[in-house]
């Protein structure tokens, strides 16, 4: 299941992307928001990230205006690594190497068949592991350094 959030700034494409997922027959669950009403993004990047952090869902995808804020609030949640994409050869890199688990895009800065290309890329593109395991883990203990228990 792939869950999928967006403040007011990313509402209209979150809807065209659930359209679209649901088309390939996979499962969205909606964290939010469900108009253009103006909210705050951190709510729905924090929502996403925890429902892929406690494994409710696979993966997950994150809009706002930018991709920026959005991302920077799931980056706060243990065991996230949100990767904002423009492109496709963003998005396959995201998780060849970097194993993102959550994609991060910009209704401002990208259109719907833009994002569907990212999306989809994303979704196709396994993590290499190997040498690039080695990069993650060392990004999980960043994590666990500075984690308050």
């Amino acid at each position: 299941m792939i869950a999928i959030g967006s403040d007011h700034a990313g509402y209209l494409l979150k809807a065209d992307i659930i359209k679209f997922l649901e088309s390939k027959g996979l499962q969205v669950k909606d964290f939010g928001t469900n108009s253009c009403e103006s909210v705050d993004y951190p709510d729905f990047g924090q929502a996403v990230a925890e429902a892929v952090s406690s494994k409710e869902c696979e993966k997950g995808i994150i809009i706002c205006g930018t991709g920026i804020g959005i991302s920077i609030s799931a980056n706060k949640v243990p065991g996230i690594r949100a990767a904002i994409c423009t492109d496709s050869y963003m998005a396959r890199m995201s998780r060849q190497h970097n194993d993102a688990n959550v994609l991060a895009i910009g209704e401002r800065v990208v259109g719907p068949g833009v994002a569907f290309d990212i999306i989809e890329t994303w979704l196709d593109t396994e993590f290499l592991g190997g040498r690039h395991q080695n990069r993650v883990n060392k990004i999980s203990n960043i994590e666990k350094k500075y984690t308050v228990k």
